[in-house]
């Protein structure tokens, strides 16, 4: 079972931010959207409150931290093909995508949104 829930993320500047996120979020299975003045809400399939969802807000004050959120990815065509996504869309790319010895099979991007919050697409066997 995937008890994942949702992930409620803060971004010193939604205008930088957001187009990063139209294109990237679509690509990570969050399809639907259901905004507000204060939040933008990505969200997966299923029925909200439910649902996996990806919800964004304004803070001018947040400072990215070495937090990192991880995604699975189910190939590693699907790492490269998010990896040139994250450049097309403003992001950088901060190591990968490439195979790490973390396992035999682990391959992975790790990168940032354009106001610094750190992620990584992994796809790995075992």
């Amino acid at each position: 079972m995937n008890r994942f829930s949702h992930i409620d993320l803060r971004v010193n500047r939604l205008a930088l931010a957001l187009p990063f996120y139209e294109k990237l979020l679509p690509a990570l299975g969050f399809t639907r959207t259901f905004h507000s003045a204060d939040w933008r809400v990505f969200a997966g399939e299923g029925e909200l409150p439910s649902a996996p969802y990806f919800a964004i807000t304004e803070d001018a004050n947040h400072r990215p931290c070495a937090n990192l959120i991880g995604f699975w990815a189910t190939d590693r065509e699907e790492v490269d093909r998010i990896a040139a996504l994250v450049k097309e869309a403003g992001g950088k790319l901060n190591d990968g995508p490439r195979q790490f010895p973390i396992s035999p099979t682990y391959y992975a991007v790790y990168f940032e949104d354009p106001c610094g919050n750190k992620y990584e697409v992994v796809h790995r066997l075992n």
